[in-house]
């Protein structure tokens, strides 16, 4: 009997021989796919003599794996990327797809655990204590992850922010890549129309149409005026992924997101957030390394925009959003329990005392305030704002950010006209009380989309990024809202605020409006989304 033959003889120096029966390893011939592996597995010399073998023997390994129907997905870490994707992952999941999950394994515990515990979900950790792994730490590691995975995956779906440390990765495997906006398509095409339009010159008073774009969302001289910066909360370790117990890492070096910060803490990493005023928005480089492309919006809300980017990038685009749970599309007409969705939330409050304090107020009448957990006003601001709803007779929930200032009255019970929430608040669930009549916002994409949803107007307050062009498209070309401030670069004022709220909660007709354009979400997950993920699949499987 022969002695096992390992690799041919060029990579086998004279020193070093095949293994032999004196091993005591069974007398068997194995398959050179499997001889290979064993090499790389067992053989440092190999690594450290012949630095392109293990590669090459990799992508070789690689190539001869069954092809599966299985998606690779690689989001970012943000809060509001993680909300999105993971919504992603169960509309797929019901097409009967396996999914590939790659995440740090620091947001582990942040997932939901029917995701965790799904059949057809895989979960592919690479380590990272906090602060996550910079970009060029996690190339490597997807080369690991890939080159053991059982399968090939069919293609790639690649948070936008992650595409250019990913790329060269996917590339090397031949794996098709699909970049994933999260954010709203009005803000990529906002983006791409003023940077082509160059309307750095324009004067006050002085509007700019964007050919391509509805008249509506022309650009005038107060959108080109940038708010100031401000500092945002100190990171907070330790919570998790649901609303305010959101653990905040430093942000990891590297790129951001194409429109704003990430959530999570995350702010743009260098040259990815909001593109400079007059320059190319950070993202449309790399959508040159996608295939396709899919965004986190639909048809009936946003069709002019997705067609605008599609006109210029001249790749397949596809809106298979809003990606919100599921029990937010089947719970149409009654009040959403967060905690049935969102739970390992922190709260001075419990949902039975949000339901009971909304239960006693008159349908309609209510004024949701709330920022998000990331951004937020300034400390004056905030101050303000406390005033302006001293002032106003309307009754509020004002849900606070741990460590900021609140101004006007004490936390807790605002009388009985206020409700003071200090970390998370079930805003799914205030939003689609009837009480519920107006949402003073920043204009987060998730928030947005649950407020059209559930037909609230909006007090437009956006911080940045994306965040202004959302507004944008809630008050001039969806009219829905109103901003609270025409120039949002100066401070905002409880007169902005006061005239604001009264302006918005007395309008019956735009209280109408919002109602009839959340008609759209009535009949469950938007016809045109279901129709729009059933063409990508299709798309892919070709």
């Amino acid at each position: 009997m022969k002695c096992l033959c390992f690799v041919t003889n060029k990579f086998l120096p004279a020193s070093k021989k095949p293994l032999t029966h004196h091993h005591h390893i069974p007398l068997i011939r194995l398959s050179f796919d499997l001889q290979l592996q064993l090499l790389l597995s067992s053989s440092s010399y190999y690594k450290t003599q012949f630095s392109d073998f293990p590669t090459t023997m990799q992508l070789y390994l690689f190539s001869r794996k069954t092809m599966s129907f299985e998606i690779c997905i690689v989001p970012f870490w943000g809060q509001g990327h993680l909300f999105p994707c993971v919504e992603l992952c169960n509309r797929l999941t019901s097409r009967n797809i396996n999914i590939t999950l790659i995440i740090p394994s620091t947001i582990d515990t942040s997932l939901p655990s029917s995701l965790l515990q799904h059949h057809l979900i895989r979960i592919a950790h690479f380590p990272s204590p906090p602060p996550p792994p910079s970009q060029d730490d996690l190339a490597p590691e997807l080369e690991r992850i890939l080159a053991n995975n059982p399968t090939r995956p069919v293609c790639a779906i690649v948070d936008i922010m992650m595409t250019s440390c990913s790329a060269p990765v996917f590339t090397k495997f031949q794996i098709p890549m699909v970049a994933f906006f999260t954010s709203a398509a009005c803000s990529a095409a906002m983006e791409l129309a003023t940077w082509k339009a160059q309307p750095l010159n324009l004067e006050p008073g002085e509007t700019r149409f964007l050919p391509g774009l509805p008249e509506n969302m022309a650009i005038t001289h107060l959108d080109l005026k940038q708010r100031r910066q401000h500092p945002h909360p100190p990171p907070v370790v330790g919570g998790s992924l649901h609303y305010g117990g959101g653990t905040r890492f430093p942000p990891p070096p590297g790129k951001g997101p194409p429109h704003h910060g990430g959530g999570f803490g995350f702010p743009p990493p260098p040259g990815k957030g909001p593109p400079k005023l007059g320059g190319p928005p950070p993202w449309l480089d790399d959508v040159g390394e996608i295939s396709a492309l899919i965004i986190n919006t639909c048809d009936d809300l946003e069709r002019p925009f997705i067609e605008y980017i599609t006109n210029h990038i001249q790749k397949p685009i596809w809106g298979v959003g809003p990606l919100l749970p599921e029990q937010y599309w089947n719970s149409i007409g009654s009040p959403l329990i967060d905690r049935d969705i969102r739970s390992n939330r922190r709260s001075s409050v419990t949902e039975e005392e949000v339901t009971q304090w909304l239960d006693s107020k008159p349908r309609g009448s209510v004024l949701c305030v709330s920022f998000g957990t990331e951004v937020g006003p300034t400390s004056e601001e905030n101050e303000e704002l406390g005033e302006a709803l001293e002032l106003c007779e309307e009754p509020f929930i004002r849900v606070i950010q741990a460590g900021s200032s609140i101004g006007g009255g004490e936390e807790g019970y605002f009388g009985n006209r206020g409700m003071i929430i200090s970390g998370w608040a079930p805003q799914l669930l205030i939003l689609s009380h009837p009480s519920t009549g107006g949402f003073l916002s920043h204009c987060g994409w998730n928030s947005t989309v649950e407020g059209v949803g559930r037909g609230v107007p909006f007090l437009a307050w956006p911080i940045r990024g994306d965040q202004y062009h959302n507004a944008k498209l809630v008050v001039s070309h969806l009219k829905v809202g109103y901003m609270v401030s025409d120039d949002m670069s100066e401070k905002i004022t409880k007169q902005h605020i006061v005239m604001g709220i009264k302006k918005l909660m007395s309008d019956k007709e735009m209280k109408t409006s919002a109602e009839i354009l959340s008609a759209k979400f009535q009949h469950r997950f938007l016809r045109s989304s279901v129709e729009a993920l059933d063409d990508f699949i299709h798309h892919i499987k070709q």
